[in-house]
């Protein structure tokens, strides 16, 4: 009896939980609203247009500082703080590789993250696994040799065509750890973050033709991703918390 009043509590306070971060989620929804809404066109540059646009990413760093503490700056809070700054970069055009480095810092620091203990997982890596690692640097590799003609023909492709590469390299290492965790969650936001950039990069690029509905597609899947990361980094920490209660009792 004790054994089922217990796993009923447990059940109990992972709803209130749940609740409680959903509430905590709504600044993001209302931030992320407020870009589509307002749509501030790329041809306008200027502070409110990055304010606008990094709003969602800044409320979403404060939340993840708030369940994890101040640690988390030198992990997916971050991460995210890089990904705000490389926001507002590329509102203006000419700041496009000051963009492109923030947020390589962002994937390296989600790359640390979900190399630590708190994502630790006790499971070897499987032949199944090995497969879709390999899967992911080959659709990385394929993404990048796709892209390098297109990188050639850049005004600064001399320092674009490699900068381009290591990024690859680093969202795709990303991806790859956070396979490795075996959380949904920091899994699907990898993913869908490589999606993202890859769409703006056929903006970008020349490779398409940059449209609003590109840009919506962009942006939608960039805060989805965000967001997935961030909510896993929180429920990485409750599952960190709940085991070191478990090993007490």
């Amino acid at each position: 009896m004790d054994i089922l009043e217990t796993d009923a509590y447990d059940r109990r306070q992972r709803r209130n939980t749940s609740c409680v971060l959903f509430v905590s989620l709504l600044p993001f929804f209302l931030a992320a609203a407020g870009y589509f809404y307002l749509w501030i066109p790329d041809s306008s540059p200027s502070l409110l247009a990055a304010g606008v646009k990094a709003a969602p990413i800044i409320l979403l760093a404060l939340l993840v500082m708030s369940y994890t503490g101040g640690q988390s700056l030198l992990g997916v809070a971050g991460g995210l703080v890089f990904s705000a700054a490389g926001d507002c970069c590329l509102i203006w055009p000419e700041m496009f590789l000051h963009g492109m480095a923030s947020f390589a810092l962002a994937h390296l620091l989600y790359s640390l993250t979900f190399l630590s203990a708190r994502y630790s997982t006790a499971s070897t890596s499987s032949s199944c696994s090995l497969v879709l690692y390999l899967l992911l640097w080959l659709v990385g590799g394929g993404m990048y040799t796709y892209l390098f003609p297109f990188l050639q023909e850049a005004p600064d492709s001399a320092i674009l065509t490699p900068g381009v590469g290591v990024y690859v390299i680093l969202i795709v290492s990303m991806t790859t750890l956070a396979f490795r965790t075996r959380r949904p969650l920091p899994v699907l936001g990898s993913l869908i973050f490589m999606t993202s950039d890859l769409t703006l990069a056929l903006q970008v690029f020349n490779v398409i033709e940059p449209t609003n509905q590109g840009k919506a597609t962009v942006m939608t899947t960039y805060y989805l991703a965000q967001l997935l990361i961030a909510v896993g980094d929180i429920r990485a920490g409750e599952s960190t918390d709940d085991f070191a209660k478990w090993k007490r009792s």
